[in-house]
């Protein structure tokens, strides 16, 4: 990959470098004049490097952690970009409770009170904003606008005596922010039978009332990175509810929402992607989360698609999808060598996602299943060098940090697995040591045909009971004849 003289833009929206705590704002990254290129970016600090990697960077609800310098630069088609020159952004405590801030969009409304005062009172305001408040007492705002930001403050006047008045009052400082407010969708189950029924919630930054609710299926564009929205049934004009329940969910999916209200309909922002995982999956070959860095590893989409596409977020590095860094071939990935650790999953064109698999590059490896094992499977843990050297003794397994055993085993081998063995797993030889790797162990579901059988013997064995009386009594008095249902 090769550096280029371009250097990015980063921006504030709204463009301030001071703001107050709890106040949104947007850290921008722009490269001028380079739109046909496909490019994610990576910022500074690092922190902010979080799925997805995208082209800004907003801070909701800030506080003063978010104080620092922010850079940025863009990576795309073997290309990298210079970094931008650094941008300071301070966040300050409220000092008074004078200070409001509120979302572009919102209903507000001004007052000027007098302790007292009457209906012989008229009123003068004073603002910095551009939209000058009439004589009355209220000032109403019905969709809050940038132009409304500024320093208010008031005085009345007597009708009948225009030379008495009253003192200004203190300033109230109003400031709108020009971002979107922002939709937060959570998910219930977030893991689910096939079949079962899944419950959306949405909620709205700043919540206030007259919202109506938008609900959308995530669909994974395979021409391009990005994700199309298709309103779920029901929800073309949105819900009064905040919640919407999807029946009989079939495969993994993702979903997002946004809240609208007014005429014409202003929007929040859609919220983030949130995912409900069942069906479709992703299976690794060779079959463990710990592989040698010249491994070739294949990663293959199992589901009711033809259609799929590998992703990846490294821990140092950018999303990107398989054609980046190995072969798509029908619904299988590649890959001649791992770098480093990083998260795998697959999308399809149709909406569907499988899991997603944790998978490492080492020198030294821990060999561990990739999926949940069943409780009483038996499971068998080694260790492994690149270069081959056999291990027969000095191996050491820790689960959670804790050491398991010490002994000459180079196996580490559970007869039957509990929730009790759960956790994070990880060996060492000669001072060496593999990477850890999580261990999941799924409970035993057992279809209660014993308890059936129990039943139905029962059951049985009680009409025959029955019958046999019945037959004995009989033959003691063949005059008496008795009809029994059954």
């Amino acid at each position: 990959m090769s550096t280029v003289s371009i250097r990015p833009t980063v921006t504030l929206d709204p463009n301030w470098s001071l703001i107050y705590t709890g106040e949104t704002i947007t850290v921008r990254c722009w490269i001028q004049n380079h739109e046909r290129t496909q490019w994610t970016y990576e910022w500074r600090p690092t922190n902010l490097n979080t799925y997805p990697t995208q082209s800004e960077y907003r801070i909701y609800r800030a506080a003063e952690s978010h104080s620092g310098d922010y850079s940025c630069r863009g990576r795309g088609d073997y290309l990298l970009t210079e970094w931008s020159r650094v941008i300071k952004l301070t966040v300050s405590p409220e000092l008074n409770a004078d200070i409001k801030v509120i979302p572009v969009g919102e209903m507000i409304t001004v007052r000027c009170e007098i302790q007292g005062g009457n209906t012989s009172w008229e009123y003068e305001w004073k603002t910095t904003s551009s939209i000058k408040p009439s004589n009355q007492n209220e000032f109403r705002i019905s969709s809050a606008s940038s132009s409304h930001s500024g320093n208010y403050r008031c005085k009345g006047r007597r009708k009948n005596a225009q030379y008495k008045t009253t003192e200004w009052s203190d300033f109230i400082k109003l400031t709108v922010n020009n971002n979107k407010p922002q939709s937060f969708l959570s998910v219930s189950p977030s893991w689910l039978s096939p079949g079962a029924s899944v419950t959306l919630k949405c909620e709205v930054e700043h919540p206030s009332a007259g919202w109506r609710f938008y609900w959308y299926k995530t669909v994974p564009k395979l021409s391009d990175r990005l994700y199309r929205y298709e309103l779920l049934p029901g929800s073309d004009s949105g819900t009064e509810e905040d919640s919407y329940m999807v029946h009989g969910q079939t495969h993994t999916a993702g979903y997002v929402c946004r809240a609208g209200r007014g005429e014409p309909v202003f929007y929040t922002e859609h919220s983030k992607p949130t995912f409900v995982w069942s069906g479709a999956s992703l299976t690794v070959s060779p079959d463990r989360v710990q592989h040698f860095t010249s491994d070739s590893v294949s990663l293959s989409c199992e589901g009711n698609s033809t259609e799929w596409r590998v992703r990846r977020f490294p821990e140092d590095s950018y999303l990107s999808l398989c054609s980046d860094w190995g072969t798509m071939t029908g619904s299988t990935c590649n890959i001649s060598g791992l770098n480093s650790s990083a998260v795998y999953w697959c999308e399809s064109g149709s909406g569907q996602f499988t899991n997603s698999v944790n998978i490492t590059g080492h020198n030294m490896i821990l060999m561990s299943p990739v999926h949940p094992v069943t409780e009483g499977q038996s499971v068998s843990l080694g260790c492994r060098l690149k270069t081959g050297q056999k291990l027969s003794n000095n191996v050491f397994y820790y689960q959670n940090d804790k050491l398991l055993q010490n002994d000459t085993r180079v196996e580490l081998i559970i007869s039957a697995v509990s929730k009790s063995h759960e956790g994070f797993y990880k060996c060492q030889h000669s001072g060496k040591e593999s990477p850890q790797s999580w261990m999941t162990v799924k409970r035993h579901e057992i279809f209660p045909w014993s308890l059936i059988v129990g039943l139905v013997c029962g059951v049985l064995s009680l009409v025959l009971l029955v019958l046999l009386l019945l037959l004995c009594r009989f033959r003691r008095s063949k005059r008496e004849i008795f009809v029994f249902l059954i």
